[in-house]
């Protein structure tokens, strides 16, 4: 029930009610989830995407463990990969291979900023038997970077 002063003000007890309401909407996410970060308080990010290109690569040939590369991928990309790791390991033990180290090189990379903290690229990769291009898209978070899309193609 609401009682409205002559003033035509709400009670004190209606006002300390409204200011409650107004805490209750606090956002952790804007204090406590990831931060953006600059380009220009990062380090170069052709490093990485060779090093994650070269891991992504040995992830699915069966020659490393997922969870090496964890802390540079956000939990969707990692979540993908666990589902490409999956039906790589059936795949393998389908034709009765063993995981092996893969022989490849990394060819050249083109990279795209398309915004201030994002870093879009693709890498070369070429094999024995084939060529395969691995994008991937950087996002600077908590002052560093971190995979938000790789795709193998």
């Amino acid at each position: 029930m609401s009682t409205v002063f002559p003033e035509g003000r709400p009670s004190p007890a209606e006002t300390s009610a409204a200011q409650g309401a107004q805490k209750a909407r606090f956002d952790s996410e804007e204090f406590f989830g990831h931060q953006p970060a600059s380009s220009s308080a990062l380090p170069a990010p052709t490093p990485l995407l060779e090093n994650l290109t070269r891991c992504v690569i040995e992830i699915l040939a069966g020659a490393r463990d997922l969870e090496q590369i964890s802390r540079w991928v956000t939990d969707d990309v990692y979540r993908h990969l666990l589902k490409r790791v999956v039906l790589s390991a059936r795949a393998r033990q389908a034709k009765g291979q063993a995981p092996a180290r893969p022989n490849f090189s990394i060819g050249s990379t083109s990279i795209c900023e398309p915004r201030d903290g994002v870093v879009e690229a693709v890498t070369i990769v070429r094999g024995r038997a084939r060529t395969r291009a691995v994008a991937i898209r950087l996002e600077g978070m908590d002052s560093r970077w971190r995979a938000t899309a790789i795709n193998v193609l």
